[in-house]
């Protein structure tokens, strides 16, 4: 039976927890001083991630007490409903905490059928990029949310190919897709592939985790492209990997980096 369609009242509710969330990571973001910390896994944390969350996680946990949360900074609560909330309160730490306006609020839910919603927002850009299974997805930059623009280029040589943080990749990695398509540095990510800007985002690091990626399925399908890890597999099989793409030249760039993926 095909997965039923998300109320939308959810997805409602999730783009207003979204916009508050966001303010307050702009409003921290913009302060004069906030506090940073190194994790034990190495990454950065700042006060503004863990308030971020906690607003996050009081507001679900007041509307939807039955809900599981999976947050970074804080971990795993148990639900009994069937469903889990996922939430990155900031993507993209470091960038926040070197005073670089490219972060984001992502908060995705989960049912018994995958991931049922996803709401990416980039407070500083005034994006917000918000997707629920059957319900299609939306990009909103001026208050109106419209459908994505995917670029439809022709030949995979004229491809923009966007890099998510390329250092430490394998270099032959980085040697094939140079020869191969045109790679770009930062271009939105997943904002610039939904507007046109690149082809696709690859993503081969170690440093994206569950709440990193687990909006994006939702969001390309729903968009129309598609989204899975280097080696085609599941974009949420836990490698860290993600290949994301308007699915235009999707096969033929898995295929390309098949042979230079470390095993």
């Amino acid at each position: 039976m095909d997965a039923p369609r998300v109320d939308p009242r959810l997805l409602e509710f999730a783009i207003g927890l979204s916009e508050r969330a966001g303010r307050l990571a702009a409003e921290r973001f913009f302060a004069a001083d906030f506090a940073t910390a190194i994790k034990a896994d190495g990454t950065e944390v700042t006060e503004a991630d863990l308030a971020v969350e906690a607003l996050i996680r009081g507001e679900l946990a007041d509307r939807f007490p039955a809900d599981g949360i999976y947050g970074e900074e804080t971990g795993a609560t148990a639900g009994t409903s069937g469903r889990r909330w996922v939430i990155d309160p900031i993507d993209g730490t470091r960038y926040f905490a070197y005073r670089i306006p490219i972060f984001g609020t992502n908060i995705a839910l989960e049912d018994q059928h995958g991931v049922a919603l996803a709401v990416v927002n980039q407070p500083v850009a005034r994006q917000i990029i918000y997707a629920s299974r059957g319900r299609g997805c939306h990009v909103r930059t001026d208050g109106t949310g419209v459908a994505p623009v995917l670029r439809d280029t022709p030949e995979l040589a004229a491809a923009r190919v966007e890099l998510v943080n390329p250092a430490g990749w394998p270099a032959d990695v980085l040697l094939t897709l140079h020869r191969h398509t045109r790679i770009t540095g930062h271009l939105g990510g997943i904002g610039g592939l939904l507007t046109g800007l690149v082809d696709a985002v690859v993503i081969a690091g170690s440093e994206m985790g569950y709440e990193d990626l687990a909006p994006l399925p939702v969001i390309l399908e729903e968009a129309g492209g598609r989204a899975t890890d280097l080696r085609g597999g599941p974009l949420l099989s836990g490698n860290g990997t993600a290949l994301l793409s308007t699915g235009r030249h999707h096969q033929a760039l898995l295929d390309m980096l098949a042979s230079v993926l470390p095993d």
